[in-house]
């Protein structure tokens, strides 16, 4: 099963072009199986994607994308915001008591910087370690569509790093981000429940669907 676990709308997403039927619309054009919601601090209920799901005929499930002190975290689980969450030790506690499942979106974001030697990127991970970012998090953002190859090498390489499951998102804010990379699960998954048991058994694994 090919799951999408990052993109985006507008105008819950408001860096988003895409309106919710524009991207479910497009995401019926590729091979991906079910659509993850994870807009910027902002919720889908699971009343709603039911709603988008029989519409489009395609699985929508609701996320969020959190944006803390420590970088963009994916969360599945929760269902309102709640004032502290950009702290990484009280949106593990929140996520913690709903049994919810945390990935760390995009790491290599403000740790790779084009043309460093690989003394510097050895260093940039042996760095990461000691972030608390990914001692609470169940996955790593391996592929990100948005990113470059050089990038998410960098991100595939601090999973490894880290022996965290890796996964994969396409991130999509416009039609030529919508399909670049997805999530494979060989559990079946028909709710936001199923894809948490999924993440925190590490049963994932990130496929390209598109040429960077």
């Amino acid at each position: 099963m090919l799951i999408d676990l990052h993109n985006h709308s507008f105008p819950k997403s408001d860096d988003s072009v895409l309106s919710i039927d524009t991207l479910l619309d497009l995401y019926k054009q590729t091979q991906v199986d079910a659509v993850c919601l994870t807009e910027h601090d902002t919720f889908w209920t699971t009343e709603e994607t039911k709603v988008l799901s029989e519409r489009h005929g395609l699985l929508v499930i609701p996320g969020v994308e959190i944006n803390t002190d420590n970088g963009h975290v994916i969360v599945f689980g929760l269902e309102e915001y709640i004032f502290g969450m950009h702290k990484i030790d009280f949106l593990t506690d929140c996520v913690e008591k709903v049994g919810g499942a945390m990935i760390a979106a995009h790491p290599y974001r403000r740790r790779f910087m084009k043309g460093m030697d690989q003394t510097l990127l050895d260093h940039r991970i042996t760095e990461a370690q000691s972030d608390p970012l990914f001692k609470y998090c169940d996955a790593i953002e391996g592929m990100n569509g948005r990113g470059t190859i050089e990038e998410n090498e960098f991100s595939v390489s601090l999973a490894e790093t880290l022996g965290l499951p890796i996964t994969a998102g396409s991130d999509a804010h416009s039609p030529l981000d919508i399909g670049k990379c997805c999530t494979e699960v060989e559990s079946e998954v028909e709710s936001v429940h199923d894809l948490i048991g999924v993440l925190k058994r590490g049963d994932v694994k990130p496929v390209i669907l598109r040429s960077f």
